[in-house]
Parts: structure tokens; C-alpha cells; sequence
């Protein structure tokens, strides 16, 4: 799967914040540094968005409706639209 080159330098660049209450987008070497604080609860998928802010937006939201206080992407594509899966965490 072709990494999303817009989702990738959002995840290398750090956290992304829509609100107080949205699941928090973390990079992957930030998230290991803190692992053990977290437990997964999932993972989200989005599709068919035109920005990596609707992208991670989505994700966010998805996140949250699972209960998660983070998200790790662990996927993106851009044929045409943005598309990204990411997995979802929850504070012990």
C-alpha cells in the first residue's frame, strides 16, 4: 500500500488537535515511548476523503465514538483520495 506522503509528514510533525475532547493523533515514535499507559481498543479506517485534515478529522471522530484518548496511523493512500487506517487507544 503506497504511504500517504500528506498523512505521513502530518504524523512525523506531531499531534493534531480538533478539540479538548478528540483522540489525539500521536506519532508512532511518540506513542512507543508511552505504550505501556495505553491499551487498544481498536482500530478506524477512513476513505474517499480530499484532505488530510478531513482524513485525520474522521479518524479523530471515529476514534472517539470507540472511547480512544490517542490514534497511531498505521496506513494511507492517495489514489485519488485520501485514505488512512490507524489504531486507537485508551488510557489505563
Amino acid at each position: 500500500m503506497k504511504i500517504s506522503h500528506a498523512l505521513l509528514a502530518v504524523a512525523l510533525t506531531g499531534g493534531f488537535s480538533f478539540s479538548a475532547f478528540s483522540a489525539q493523533l500521536l506519532k508512532k515514535t511518540d506513542f512507543e515511548k508511552v505504550a505501556s499507559q495505553y491499551t487498544k481498543v481498536g482500530s478506524v479506517t477512513t476513505s474517499n476523503k480530499t484532505s488530510q485534515s478531513g482524513a485525520l478529522e474522521d479518524l479523530s471522530k471515529k476514534a472517539d465514538k470507540k472511547g480512544g484518548d490517542v490514534f497511531v496511523l498505521t496506513s494511507g493512500n492517495t489514489n485519488n483520495k485520501i485514505h488512512g487506517t490507524a489504531d486507537v487507544y485508551k488510557k489505563k
